[in-house]
């Protein structure tokens, strides 16, 4: 038999995501395919960098935990197609989190309506409209 967890249990590592990652988080947004793990150095070119608000994931509930507050850069540090991201702490040196990213529909980790994005001086403006985690063994 599989391990299971209440909702209380799936709800509180899931809040533990945030708290261990800290306040203000920094969202990348890469090139590429993720690297092995958050250990691993970073890899692909930074198409956008978000920084999130000091609370940016909403409290869990229902074993789910979503994205608050606005995920924005007005302006993309470059061009090209963002294939992973990773979340790091506010020194921006930490990766807390990685994952995919794919167009909305396309099942990556995030999604985006457009991950070929256009970068520079008048580079386009990148939102994520919607990032969720859910923990699993309910």
């Amino acid at each position: 038999m599989a391990l299971q967890y209440s909702v209380a249990v799936r709800n509180a590592k899931l809040d533990a995501i945030e708290t261990q990652v800290g306040t203000s988080a920094i969202l990348k947004l890469r090139t590429g395919a993720a690297p092995v793990d958050c250990a691993t150095a970073d890899s692909g070119t930074v198409i956008a960098t978000l920084n999130l608000p000091a609370d940016w994931m909403a409290a869990a509930s229902s074993g789910s935990k979503a994205k608050s507050g606005t995920w924005q850069d007005t302006n993309a540090d470059a061009s090209g197609t963002v294939g992973h991201f990773r979340v790091y702490d506010s020194g921006g040196t930490v990766c807390g989190m990685q994952g995919t990213v794919t167009l909305t529909g396309a099942g990556g980790d995030m999604t985006l309506d457009n991950t070929n994005v256009q970068g520079g001086a008048n580079g386009q403006s990148v939102t994520i409209t919607s990032f969720s985690i859910t923990e699993g063994n309910a």
